[in-house]
């Protein structure tokens, strides 16, 4: 269900006296960095003053105008009253009802976008049954996808390629969708698990910064960095940490150890790797496989 066809309904669902003072704290246990309030606890309210436009008022939020209308319905022919209160997201989208006999996978499915990034816009939540779809009906783009991002947020302008061990090794789990080894549930693996025993050195894929370095739930000891282009590595479940937050590495710096902390998926000792591009949606999980050169 989406605003074209039950849009007043939805409405009410973000309206004042509901979702945007209802909405839960993200559901899962295991939260990564990435996993932020969820995008339906970010909507901020815009009274209309004299002299303001739809199409002024989107700029200002970076937005489009069919993103406005579609989230204040009321708006008739494009023209905003003065003194009307609008709903504002963080980003161009729609308001979706999860269907009882359908997952939010589905929805995902069903407007082109990846799994993962809906379920990390929408905080990491389990079960929703109350989406926002990052997707303006009508609109063509790339996956339908029109997301005004600030100069701070553009997408990756360059390439980074390295290896996270100082030999190439086999891959217990690779990216994307798999079946949790332990737990035999399915689930999109934003990584890849490379077999290494619990000591071994872990290195810095390229040169950049350390922006996390400490423990964070089911990555356990987790260290990430930030590098030039728009790209950031993760090296989680680690032993030791042998770096600190701030502190600027280059290729081949040691970062610290494997271990098997947190929530490991695979069996054998492993080091959890990542790779992430800086996108209108924040970190987007990549293919670490594309950016190893062994």
């Amino acid at each position: 269900m989406t605003f074209p066809y039950r849009s007043m309904f939805l409405y009410s669902l973000v309206s004042a006296l509901g979702l945007i003072s209802t909405m839960p704290q993200p559901q899962s246990a295991n939260a990564a960095p990435s996993c932020s309030t969820p995008a339906l606890s970010r909507i901020q309210r815009h009274q209309v003053s004299g002299g303001e436009t739809l199409e002024g008022i989107a700029q200002g939020y970076k937005l489009m105008p069919a993103t406005i209308i579609g989230m204040n319905p009321f708006i008739k022919n494009g023209t905003v009253r003065v003194g009307t209160e609008l709903q504002i997201p963080p980003f161009n989208g729609i308001v979706v009802e999860v269907p009882p006999t359908q997952t939010w996978r589905q929805v995902a499915t069903k407007y082109k976008i990846r799994p993962d990034t809906l379920f990390e816009i929408n905080g990491c939540q389990q079960n929703p049954r109350v989406v926002f779809v990052p997707v303006v009906p009508g609109v063509t783009g790339s996956s339908n996808r029109i997301i005004a991002a600030s100069p701070a947020q553009t997408a990756p302008s360059a390439t980074i390629a390295g290896y996270p061990l100082s030999s190439e090794t086999t891959v217990a789990l690779a990216y994307g969708w798999q079946i949790n080894p332990i737990t035999k549930e399915v689930f999109f693996h934003s990584g890849v698990d490379l077999v290494a025993p619990v000591g071994t050195p872990v290195e810095a894929i390229a040169p950049g910064i350390v922006v996390f370095a400490k423990d964070q739930n089911s990555y356990g000891k987790l260290v990430i960095i930030n590098h030039l282009g728009g790209y950031q590595s993760r090296y989680a479940q680690l032993e030791t940490i042998n770096v600190t937050l701030g502190q600027n590495v280059k290729t081949g710096d040691l970062l610290g150890t494997v271990g098997a902390t947190g929530q490991p998926t695979s069996r054998e000792p492993h080091l959890h790797f990542e790779m992430r591009s800086n996108g209108s949606l924040g970190w987007e999980a990549k293919n670490p496989k594309e950016y190893f050169t062994k």
